[in-house]
């Protein structure tokens, strides 16, 4: 039948309602979608900027996902803070790394690995001129320019011969297949988390000409040198922090300050307090030595203070004398005054310090370098005119860059505007109780789904955070925004035991963890529940590292959680000072004796003690090269259960260590499965 043969007045009533249906699709297509797994690897963020002196340029490396190899891209990026030029530098399928700028900003070192191996590169800023500056086997790091640019300093492992004791092996006959050689191990250290087995040797200092040529190694002996390095003002010294015992690996926290000549080699120890100096920054007359001081109680949460020695008579002072919060990262402004970085009430804040001890704290929050869980993070470089590039803290965008001048505040990039800005995210809100236990402040954060509706009753996800000393914030959140997109609201906080509160509020855990940090929680979910838009019989409980054992202890003192994850978790923590990485100093800092001494107390803080009390179903994630916390932890929490015949499951993530998001389907697998779980106990009249 043709439109046009038809009663006028019925042509236009059918042609308005054709209008009215193209109208209501054309909206339904246009309307934001949400947030899902596929858009992991499409993520971007900002991190390690570098100003250029006496200009407007900030170089920084723009990290992004790689599909086709599943892993972190690093490119270097330059944006001009005036005009808002914004243009690759070294872009491309292989990472740039480490931006450094010499001191008269004519000159980029940096690391790549476009030849195989990751090489130390110089690229001159007038023209693009590249040279590769170094030929290693191994990894540079910390890399530092000389004052007068004749020089980069930087660290790398250098291997010695392993032990060997057996050596009568006879001969293999030519084609024929034996087993792999037996490892001898006799060094403590001889696994990490990432790392995995250890070859033998240890880390040293080298200096190359920064035109190229052969590195020279300036620190010898077995002492470890990977950390900071800072030049002297004449270019012939270089200062750096290291534990030089001789028992260095049963002493985790002590470090002292040296400096190094390098035309003689001589290295002369310039502090030898308690505990630990480090990250040393010279002002830019040389005349002063900023750095950071750890004075070890053997507390199993301590914070530095910020100090300045003057190097001609080595006399000190403390410039942050009240100032309980830990200080992440310090930079001159000028030859009396420097800026800091540190944790606060689950924000990461900047203030400037002089050496009259004034300070003054602006409102920088930094933020957004965290992708899988809401953790604190965040970078900043002074630029000249007392201007400040930072990354800013953002529930609903990574790490973009921002610039603070003259009080004001202004957003240079937009990394993912074109990814988010058409999606339908979580909103993120702040929550605070009083603590059931001794009325104190718990602050904790909620992320509503997209296109909330307060009249509806939703389920609820509880994460808690590891460390256990360390905090979350009102930062972007992978994991939570996949979350909140699937119709949960999700709750996170920082219970008793977490930093940015000060060093009283983080050691209430010291010997006694778990403990009442489980009340802290259970009373954050408790004002969240009492808001009305949650379903009480449709809560769930996940965290990782400290957040699984806390989960752990949780469902093994409630039954209140409808299911749970436990994420890499401590289940035992005997078995966990025997077989963890780091267990010199686990059992230094966090039990008060050795295990074999305190087998009941352990026990007490385990969570395996009340696995006989678990009733909720429980799924265990956890890296097969996990050994921070190994997954022999996990399997031994999964047997229980599976001997209790709790409905329970245990995912193992091949290859991957403790850092499970370090890829993105390694992200998308932890997360995806903790929806996963939670889906088949999900009740869907909850909405």
């Amino acid at each position: 039948m043709r439109l046009l043969s038809l009663p006028r007045r019925l042509c236009a009533l059918i042609n308005a309602s054709l209008l009215a249906a193209l109208s209501t699709f054309t909206a339904s297509a246009q309307l934001p979608d949400t947030f899902d797994y596929a858009d992991v690897f499409q993520l971007e963020y900002a991190t390690s900027m570098q100003a250029v002196p006496d200009s407007d340029d900030v170089i920084y490396v723009r990290q992004s996902m790689d599909i086709m190899t599943d892993s972190v891209r690093s490119n270097l990026w330059t944006i001009n803070v005036r005009t808002g030029a914004h243009r690759p530098v070294l872009s491309g399928k292989d990472n740039y790394l480490s931006p450094r700028i010499s001191r008269d900003g004519s000159r980029l070192a940096y690391v790549s690995n476009k030849e195989g191996n990751h090489q130390l590169y110089v690229r001159y800023l007038s023209d693009g001129a590249t040279v590769k500056v170094t030929n290693l086997s191994e990894f540079p790091s910390n890399i530092s320019w000389s004052p007068d640019g004749k020089w980069l300093a930087f660290s790398a492992f250098v291997p010695s011969q392993p032990d060997t004791l057996f050596t009568d092996m006879p001969a293999k006959p030519d084609n024929a297949t034996w087993a792999e050689p037996a490892k001898t191990i006799t060094t403590t250290a001889y696994r990490s988390d990432s790392g995995g087995y250890n070859d033998m040797g240890y880390t040293h200092i080298f200096v190359v000409p920064s035109e190229g040529g052969t590195p020279r190694q300036l620190t010898q002996g077995d002492y470890d040198h990977d950390a900071q390095i800072s030049w002297s003002a004449d270019s012939q010294s270089l200062y750096f922090s290291a534990n030089r015992q001789s028992d260095a690996i049963f002493n985790p926290l002590a470090a002292d300050l040296y400096r190094l000549t390098m035309a003689t080699g001589a290295i002369e120890e310039i502090t030898n307090e308690n505990g630990s100096e480090s990250a040393p920054v010279l002002s830019p007359d040389g005349e002063r030595l900023a750095y950071l001081w750890v004075d070890d109680n053997k507390m199993a949460y301590q914070i530095p203070k910020l100090m300045v020695m003057n190097l001609n008579d080595s006399t000190t002072q403390v410039l942050t004398p009240q100032l309980d919060r830990a200080i992440t990262d310090l930079q001159w402004a000028n030859d009396r005054s420097l800026y800091i970085s540190y944790l606060d009430s689950g924000d990461h804040r900047v203030a400037q310090y002089d050496l009259n001890e004034t300070h003054v704290v602006t409102d920088i929050k930094l933020g957004g370098q965290s992708l899988g869980r809401p953790y604190t993070s965040g970078e900043f470089a002074l630029l000249s005119g007392q201007r400040i590039v930072f990354t800013a803290n953002n529930p609903q965008r990574p790490a973009d860059l921002f610039l603070r001048d003259n009080k004001q505040t202004r957003q240079l990039t937009h990394l993912n505007d074109d990814l988010l800005a058409h999606k339908a995210l979580a909103s993120v809100e702040a929550i605070t109780v009083k603590s059931s236990v001794d009325e104190r402040e718990v602050e904790g954060w909620i992320a509503l789904p997209p296109n909330f509706n307060p009249q509806q009753r939703y389920p609820m996800i509880l994460e808690i955070h590891g460390g256990p000393h360390a905090a979350y914030g009102p930062a972007f959140s992978t994991e939570v925004q996949l979350m909140a997109a699937k119709g949960y609201v999700v709750v996170w906080s920082n219970p008793r035991g977490s930093s940015s509160y000060g060093t009283e509020f983080a050691n209430l855990i010291h010997h006694n963890y778990p403990s009442e940090d489980y009340n802290d929680l259970i009373d954050i979910v408790d004002a969240v529940v009492a808001k009305g838009y949650v379903d009480s019989e449709q809560l769930f409980i996940t965290g990782g590292s400290g957040g699984g054992v806390l989960t752990a202890w949780s469902i093994g003192k409630t039954d209140r959680f409808a299911a749970a994850v436990v994420a890499k978790p401590v289940i035992n923590w005997m078995s966990f000072a025997l077989t963890a990485d780091a267990y010199p100093f686990f059992t230094q800092y966090w039990m008060e004796d050795m295990p074999w001494n305190i087998a009941d107390k352990l026990w007490a803080r385990s969570p395996l003690s009340l696995v006989g009390n678990v009733n909720t179903p429980t799924m265990l994630l956890t890296g097969e090269a996990d050994y921070r916390t190994p997954i022999s932890e996990t399997e031994q929490y999964y047997q229980a259960l599976q001997l209790r015949q709790i409905d329970s499951a245990m995912v193992r993530i091949p290859g991957a260590s403790h850092g499970i998001a370090s890829r993105p389907s390694r992200l998308i697998q932890k997360v995806g499965h903790i929806v996963a779980w939670f889906e088949k106990y999900r009740t869907q009249e909850a909405e």
